[in-house]
């Protein structure tokens, strides 16, 4: 493809998949990419519609589902982890036991991406289980408040060292307070489990001041559930809640905060060379 400018490219590849399938808004696509500088291995349950539920995604690596309305799960992202060719293995965080395919939820503590798709979506970054790596929700193409959530500040680097956990020395998760003391006030149970009583803690809010729309506590619900209807999400692992991220629907490359096109330079040149593997999975699907 030598000389070819990048509107050429873009008009060929749009060309490429001109006769594939239409998605409807009966699908949702999720774009799931790493920017984390180590491979993680995504958990998905439950996983039909995301490759079993388990998958190697190496740093700077994306992958593309379709999930039907309907479905209602969560998506997490497993790091440290070592599998042998039958799927079999253990992970420092996240683990769903010892599969590569996940048939359960991860083990915590884990940053939690959670959807419910309907005809209006609710979706949620969680850090009630704690927290592993960076984590990012992006809505594209819908209808509502859409809004961004999620958690993109390293909590691992300032954890109370009372929630620390380490591997060789290393914090890599940051455990809830729920989990290191397992008290009524701490899990929002007994006469703590209402919004009334269960209200911030010391932990919860050094998670809430780090990331404003992740959940920090089991009723933080105002600033930290969103809705959005008829969207594609983009769940990006170690990246800024600003990054530019695109997606893939209806033969039209959109991204977020771009609603066409119109300008391929500067850092949308980024975003498109980005979405160039996720066009080429569409082609090859």
């Amino acid at each position: 493809m030598e000389g070819l400018s990048v509107y050429g490219l873009v008009l060929l590849i749009l060309l490429a998949v001109s006769s594939g399938p239409t998605k409807t808004e009966s699908t949702r696509i999720f774009t799931i990419i790493n920017y984390c500088k180590e491979t993680v291995w995504p958990g998905i349950t439950p996983g039909d519609n995301f490759n079993e539920g388990g998958f190697a995604l190496k740093s700077g690596q994306s992958i593309v589902f379709n999930a039907p309305v309907g479905w209602s799960g969560r998506i997490w992202a497993r790091t440290g982890c070592n599998f042998d060719k039958n799927g079999n293995g253990t992970c420092k965080t996240g683990a769903c036991g010892s599969a590569l395919k996940c048939k359960a939820s991860g083990q915590p503590p884990a940053s939690l991406a959670e959807f419910t798709l309907s005809g209006t979506d609710f979706y949620d970054v969680s850090l009630v289980d704690g927290f592993n790596v960076p984590l990012v929700i992006t809505p594209i193409n819908g209808r509502g408040n859409c809004s961004v959530s999620g958690c993109d500040a390293d909590l691992r680097s300032f954890c109370p060292s009372e929630l620390s956990v380490k591997s060789n020395g290393k914090v890599v998760a940051c455990r809830s307070a729920c989990d290191v003391f397992n008290t009524d006030e701490y899990c929002c149970r007994g006469v703590y489990g209402n919004p009334v009583t269960c209200q911030p803690t010391y932990y919860s809010k050094v998670f809430k001041q780090a990331c404003p729309t992740a959940y920090s506590y089991a009723y933080d619900d105002p600033t930290s559930i969103f809705t959005c209807s008829g969207t594609d999400y983009v769940v990006t692992f170690c990246a800024a809640r600003k990054q530019q991220v695109c997606t893939f629907h209806n033969h039209k490359l959109a991204c977020s905060a771009s609603q066409d096109l119109k300008s391929v330079t500067g850092r949308s040149w980024w975003a498109l060379m980005l979405a160039l593997p996720l066009m080429f999975h569409f082609i090859l699907s």
